[in-house]
C-alpha cells in the first residue's frame, strides 16, 4: 500500500454538522476537536509520518465574536488535551501561522506546548492556527528582505531551498495529500507553496464524521493515482 508520508486536512462542516443535529455551532467545533486527536493516531498506525490541521485561519477573525471567543477558548482547552496526547504517544506538536496575533496566554500554551514535545519521535503534528498562506509568505518574505539588507544573506544566493527556510512549515516535508472534508472543493488559503504538487481528495463528510474508514478512502485513492505524471495509474 502507498501510503502518503505527509497528510494536509481542511477540518471542514463542524458547524453545519452541529446544525444538521439541531445543535449550536460551537458544539460541532467542540466535537471535531475531538475527532482531530482520534484521526491522528489513526493516521501515524497507518504509517502517516505527518499531520498538518487547518484549525484557524485568518480569515476567521470576520465570524461573530460569540463563536470566535468560543473557538479561542476551545483552542486554549485543546492546547492542554494535546500535551497529554502528545505525551502519551510520544508526538511532536508544531504550531504553525501568525502566533504573536494570539493572546500572551495562548501563546504562552503554545510555547509550553512545543518546548515539551520538540524531541518526540512519533508523529509530527502541525496545527495551523491564525493561518494563511498569503500572510505566511509576506511574513516569509519580510524576515528574508530584513536578512538581506542587514548582511544575514546574500541576494544572490536566495534561492526555492532558501525561501522555504523562512516558511512556518520550514524544515516539514510538503504534503503528498490534502484531504478537505465537507464537500467544499478550495483551497481557501491553506499552505498554498506546500501544496503544489500535493493530490487533492475532497469527501462530503464533514469533519466530525471523518471516520477510519474515510481515511482509508482518501488513502487509497492516493495510492490509485500515477505521481509520475499526474492522472490515474492503468487498471
Amino acid at each position: 500500500m502507498n501510503i502518503p508520508q505527509h497528510i494536509a486536512i481542511i477540518l471542514d462542516g463542524n458547524g453545519r454538522w452541529a446544525k444538521a443535529k439541531g445543535m449550536p455551532r460551537n458544539y460541532g467545533h467542540t466535537q471535531g476537536a475531538k475527532n482531530v486527536e482520534k484521526i491522528c493516531e489513526i493516521a501515524y498506525k497507518k504509517g502517516v509520518q505527518y499531520l498538518t490541521v487547518y484549525a484557524f485561519s485568518t480569515e476567521n477573525w470576520s465570524r461573530p465574536k460569540d463563536e470566535v471567543d468560543a473557538l479561542m477558548k476551545l483552542l486554549r482547552s485543546y492546547m492542554k488535551t494535546c500535551l497529554k496526547t502528545a505525551e502519551k504517544n510520544n508526538m511532536c506538536v508544531r504550531i504553525i501561522g501568525d502566533k504573536s496575533g494570539l493572546d500572551p496566554d495562548l501563546q504562552k500554551q503554545i510555547r509550553t506546548l512545543e518546548e515539551a514535545t520538540v524531541n518526540n519521535t512519533g508523529l509530527h503534528f502541525q496545527v495551523a492556527l491564525n493561518y494563511g498562506s498569503r500572510d505566511e509568505i509576506l511574513r516569509a518574505m519580510n524576515r528574508l528582505f530584513h536578512d538581506s539588507k542587514t548582511g544575514v544573506i546574500d541576494t544572490d544566493e536566495i534561492s526555492t531551498d532558501l525561501f522555504e527556510s523562512y516558511l512556518d512549515t520550514a524544515g516539514i516535508p510538503d504534503p503528498d495529500l490534502m484531504i478537505r472534508t465537507s464537500g467544499e472543493q478550495r483551497l481557501s488559503n491553506y499552505l498554498l507553496w506546500q501544496l503544489a504538487y500535493s493530490e487533492l481528495y475532497f469527501t462530503e463528510v464533514p469533519w466530525p464524521d471523518f471516520s477510519e474508514e474515510e481515511l482509508q478512502k482518501a488513502i487509497d485513492a492516493f495510492g490509485n493515482r500515477d505521481r509520475r505524471y499526474g492522472g490515474i495509474k492503468d487498471a
